[in-house]
């Protein structure tokens, strides 16, 4: 279940990063169609996600462009902060959300 869900934040997190090019587009003086789209399938996906991940994402992402963080070789890729190990396996059991000790971030597992 909770795999799903982190699947989703970052589902989310790729839509919000596509709507902040679109922006960035439109700034520089150029037509971007779909923008639109985008905002549904974000609200769409949006009511997919428990309320308490979402209230968490969206408080992230007012700090990091990225509030969702890989983790590989043992190391927040958000960061670059070592993991302790007991973090690395409560990670990979997918019954809890871990946040990185450094940055904060919710952190996923890269296999």
């Amino acid at each position: 279940m909770l795999s799903k869900q982190l699947e989703l934040l970052v589902a989310l997190q790729d839509l919000d990063c596509m709507l902040k090019e679109v922006e960035e587009v439109k700034a520089l003086g150029f037509e971007a169609p779909g923008k639109e789209d985008l905002e549904k399938a974000r609200e769409e996906l949006a009511k997919k996600i428990e309320p308490r991940l979402l209230s968490t994402y969206n408080r992230l992402r007012k700090h990091y462009k990225r509030a969702i963080a890989p983790v590989k070789d043992n190391k927040c890729l958000g960061c670059f902060m070592q993991l302790p190990t007991s973090l690395s396996v409560r990670g990979r059991r997918d019954d809890e959300v871990i946040t990185c000790q450094g940055c904060g971030r919710i952190l996923y597992w890269l296999d």
